[in-house]
């Protein structure tokens, strides 16, 4: 074999191997662009997954405060609904996978002794065939539902939420802010008073 040839050879196989060393870095590129983009999926769907924490609007707040024995929802908490608590739920739903929203309403102790006519309206009420206003509480049961039911319906005002399902509860003066169960008290207590709003996740139980 000739020097010459040999030196084409040579320089032919330094090309393929040149070619395959460009094919196999581009490929290590591009592998590691869709791991990347994998990777990226994966948080971000973490981060859907995850519960998102529940808003507490709390009467000694300030911020919330309906009339003694009302479900009434007075002008300033309102706003603060349209500003600030709708707002942020907009951003949970869209940032999370969120299957519905309860608002629950917590009272204190304080009896509540008038004739309840939930059992005639509730349903209606909570259709939206009727105002909150017309409910009677009986209990602080019927009282924190009625509240809850104020607040679902003031949200579903806004446009954004129309596609979100919100459940109204109502938890009365069972629990404390703290989330233990709260002994008897009759007094008034303005920091057991509350609107809670909690997202849940798909595949939750209630």
């Amino acid at each position: 074999m000739s020097k010459r040839y040999r030196n084409i050879k040579e320089i032919e196989e330094l090309n393929v191997f040149s070619s395959f060393a460009d094919l196999m870095s581009n490929a290590f590129m591009i592998l590691s662009f869709l791991l990347l983009i994998a990777f990226f999926h994966v948080l971000n769907l973490n981060k859907r997954l995850q519960s998102a924490s529940p808003i507490i609007i709390a009467e000694n707040s300030g911020k919330f405060q309906f009339p003694s024995g009302s479900a009434e929802l007075t002008p300033q908490l309102k706003q603060y609904l349209v500003t600030e608590i709708t707002p942020n739920i907009e951003k949970i739903v869209e940032e999370r996978d969120i299957d519905f929203i309860q608002v629950i309403g917590h009272t204190d102790g304080q009896a509540n002794n008038q004739y309840s006519n939930l059992d005639q309206h509730l349903e209606k009420v909570a259709n939206g065939q009727e105002f909150v206003n017309i409910l009677n509480p009986g209990s602080n049961t019927d009282l924190g539902l009625m509240r809850a039911l104020s607040v679902v319906q003031e949200l579903q005002k806004n446009p954004n939420l129309k596609t979100v399902e919100l459940r109204a509860y109502s938890a009365a003066q069972l629990y404390l802010p703290t989330g233990k169960l709260s002994s008897p008290d009759r007094n008034s207590d303005p920091s057991r008073r509350r609107i809670e709003i909690r997202f849940i996740p798909p595949g939750q139980t209630q």
